[in-house]
């Protein structure tokens, strides 16, 4: 009876697990077993509208239960199904395929090392399927599709015997012109390997990075740098910043793989390293050239090898940070008094010449790094500034040799002068309570009316100066002043020749000459101003302009007096503000980046980008709104993004409008109604404070990990030029690697600059190498949006391919 029931169950709208929930009841019916308890409200709820209403009457009225954890059982089958058909992001591939990669290191580690890495895990098949598909999806490519250019099979067996070619998998490109300058980039072959190493280092070296490291690591980047800053650094007195610089060279590659030896035991994987730096392939220098922007030259392997070599160099700070802090036993630090277990121990080992240094009262040290980059905070005394920077240049400069401007200066951080890091401008500012913002709010007020005021009494003689000079030009006769100009002179001359009726308005010119250089005006600042100050108010009543100046300066005195007045009623007015750490975006560079790719003017006026006009109007748009995304992603916690918003309104947008208005040959105003919804792209309402809360969202946190979207999600973004169709006798495939598209256009990258430090991170490609400037790439339209809005980067791209 209960079975011939079961095909009647699976005819309802019921999901998987109800049908699971009513075939083990009915199950434990058969078998004559009874559960005592309430039947389950789950299974109610799921019966509405199915067949089975009186076979689950049956149910509940009977003694039949689902256990609880067999019920919890069915829904974390439901959640795993849900998974997996939800389609994964890219980064969350990007992870799981790192993951795969992690498990084959861990089971290398023997004894505190980690051994043979190169043969068992890099030289592995699926190490090396797994690496290219990590490049596939940093290139935005599908890593269904299949792609039979390499054979893993046979990079496994030449990594395993050591006969892998890395010279033989390399590419030059020379510099056109005087310069002679060579770029070594990997081929798709190297990259794999490349890219395999970099994840197993990062495996590897992971849990032992200190916490004052934030370039490139999971949850510690840009961001977390500046958060840490302006957040947990409390009252530095002094700030400085280091510059270290170092070319690669034989001796830092021996330290570094010295330093590497300590935690992995792999003289094949050493090698290779090795092999690499004679190629020139192994692109790592200090200083020389910004990290994170997706540049060719960066290197994939840079990063990690970078944190790796300065790890030593962050342990070494913790030890400087003990000398300093623990040395003086009454340091105070808010109201609390430092005692502790480690720092009196520390205290105690310390002898000979260290316990001098105990009079340094007060001192506190923070330190942040974002890879080659070094930001020091110190509180205490100036002098416990210099030596701490000596001790550290000297580090620098001894241990890990490299080489320190050792004449950065040290800055107070109250000073009004702020300190430039991770290009961005950090000062020390005060922040006003409620009770002394306040006492502003009238002030301003007060301000603003006489502001107000001002401004329509200049609009307002300025129109009667006008009036003026009109009625002047209407009734003034060329007889009355033609004696006013000699006869001989040039200007009388080129009168002759003038038309019948225009020679009036040509003497007119001339009288207004001869009377403003009579009235000593060549300091004016316009000829409004002239029309206002030197015609319209001396003909104003005096009563009336008396009456304005005195309103003028009685608010001018009340807007200096007020504040300080009501200040001194408050009680405990001086202790009512604090001091915080801003961050400011370099608004000065970036107008500068503007203009110098020429999105405006030297006036600051919008102007035409000529470069992509040939374009389609999509891509057009795609390279401004990647403008706007990458400063969304850089400046959003910054204190003026307010201003940078400004700047897309007025001039991003704006250079948009009169790129398309220039394609298509019609009005400004025409071309923002055509393309109304693409525009809505680069906002010019609060849209983008919605989309940047959106993406702050812990679910899109994952997919913003600096360290699996290294060089994309800021990447330099390069002006690219249409240069010819792609012929049907010449065909050509897009250059991205793992791509299998054709490329229909060929495009030219236009190096605009080559700024090396300090590096202003603005969305636009800096200090790229000068070989790729006027380099030819065929990109597919899907990748082209890609490098424009940022989802890939200059490292995706293959400049080998071009035949």
């Amino acid at each position: 009876m209960w079975l011939v029931g079961l095909p009647r169950i699976c005819k309802g709208r019921l999901s998987r697990s109800r049908i699971l929930q009513n075939m083990n009841t009915v199950r434990v019916k058969l078998f004559g077993i009874s559960y005592m308890g309430r039947p389950l409200q789950r299974s109610k709820a799921c019966a509405d509208y199915s067949t089975l209403a009186e076979v689950n009457d049956n149910i509940d009225n009977g003694t039949g239960k689902m256990t609880l954890a067999k019920d919890l059982a069915f829904v974390v089958e439901e959640s795993s199904k849900a998974d997996e058909r939800r389609a994964k992001s890219r980064m969350e591939l990007k992870r799981s395929l790192e993951l795969r990669i992690k498990k084959r290191v861990k089971e290398q580690y023997f004894n505190g090392k980690f051994i043979d890495l190169m043969t068992k895990v890099i030289a592995n098949q699926e190490t090396l399927h797994d690496a290219y598909n990590c490049i596939r999806i940093n290139a935005n490519v599908d890593i269904a599709l299949d792609n039979d250019n390499i054979s893993f099979e046979c990079m496994e067996k030449e990594l395993s015997g050591g006969c892998f070619d890395v010279g033989g998998n390399t590419f030059s490109i020379a510099t056109k012109g005087a310069r002679d300058e060579i770029l070594v980039l990997p081929k798709l072959k190297l990259k794999v390997v490349q890219e395999a190493i970099r994840i197993v280092l990062e495996v590897v070296y992971r849990p032992y990075f200190s916490k004052i490291s934030h370039g490139c690591r999971s949850g510690r980047g840009h961001h977390s740098a500046l958060k840490y800053i302006s957040k947990d650094i409390s009252n530095p007195d002094w700030w400085f910043t280091l510059i270290i610089s170092r070319k690669l060279d034989a001796c830092i590659l021996n330290k570094l793989i010295s330093i590497m030896g300590e935690k992995i035991q792999d003289p094949c994987l050493f090698d290779i390293i090795q092999g690499m730096f004679d190629a020139q392939v192994l692109n790592m220098e200090f200083g020389g050239y910004l990290k994170g922007h997706g540049l060719p030259q960066e290197g994939v392997l840079s990063p990690i090898l970078m944190n790796i070599y300065l790890d030593v160099f962050d342990h070494e700070l913790h030890r400087l940070s003990m000398k300093y802090e623990a040395l003086n036993p009454d340091v105070h630090f808010g109201g609390e008094q430092l005692h502790s277990k480690l720092r009196s121990w520390f205290r105690r080992q310390l002898k000979g010449n260290d316990i001098k240094n105990s009079s340094k009262e007060g001192s506190r040290i923070h330190s942040c790094r974002f890879m080659d980059e070094l930001f020091f905070a110190v509180s205490g005394s100036k002098d416990v500034a210099i030596d701490f920077k000596s001790d550290v240049v000297n580090y620098l400069h001894n241990c890990l040799h490299l080489d320190v401007d050792s004449e950065a200066e040290i800055l107070p951080s109250a000073g009004p002068q702020a300190i430039c890091f991770l290009g961005t401008l950090i000062r020390r500012t005060v922040k006003e309570s409620p009770a002394i913002r306040a006492a502003h709010k009238l002030k301003e007020k007060v301000k603003l009316f006489a502001s107000q005021k001002q401004e329509a009494w200049d609009v307002g003689t300025v129109r009667i100066g006008k009036k003026w000079l009109a009625h002047g030009l209407r009734k003034v006769k060329e007889s009355e002043i033609k004696h006013l100009a000699d006869s001989s002179s040039l200007l009388n001359q080129i009168s002759c020749f003038r038309k019948a009726g225009m020679e009036t308005d040509h003497w007119y010119k001339f009288l207004l000459k001869v009377w403003m250089k009579d009235i000593k005006t060549k300091a004016a600042e316009s000829e409004e101003f002239v029309l206002s100050k030197y015609v319209a108010e001396p003909a104003v009543p005096q009563e009336l302009r008396e009456s304005f100046y005195e309103f003028q300066k009685r608010a001018e005195e009340y807007v200096k007096s007020e504040t300080a007045m009501t200040l001194a009623l408050l009680p405990n007015s001086s202790s009512s503000s604090e001091t915080i750490t801003e961050i400011i975006a370099p608004v000065n560079a970036i107008k500068k980046r503007l203009l110098r790719y020429g999105l405006t003017s030297s006036q600051g006026h919008s102007r035409v980008i000529t470069q992509l006009v040939l374009q389609d109007d999509i891509q057009i748009i795609d390279w401004f709104s990647g403008i706007v995304c990458r400063w969304l992603r850089w400046f959003s916690d910054y204190q003026n993004f307010a201003e940078l918003k400004l700047i897309i309104r007025n001039q991003v947008r704006k250079s948009c409008i009169r790129t398309l208005a220039a394609k298509y040959r019609v009005h400004e105003s025409a071309i923002e109604k055509r393309f109304d919804l693409e525009l809505s792209r680069i906002p010019s309402t609060q849209e983008e404070e919605q989309e940047m809360e959106h993406e702050k969202s812990p679910s899109l946190a994952f997919d913003n990990d600096e360290a699996l979207m290294y060089g994309i999600s800021y990447s330099g973004l390069c002006l690219l030029s249409l240069t010819r169709m792609v012929s049907q006798s010449r065909p050509c495939s897009c250059f991205v690697m793992g791509c299998p598209a054709a490329a229909p256009s060929v495009y030219t990258i236009h190096v605009m600059e080559r700024q090396k430090f300090p590096g202003w991170k603005t969305g636009f490609s800096t200090c790229i190498h000068p070989s790729l400037n006027k380099r030819r790439i065929g990109l597919c339209k899907q990748h082209l949006r890609d490098l424009y809005v940022g989802q890939i980067s200059l490292q995706s791209i293959d400049f080998s391919s071009w035949k």
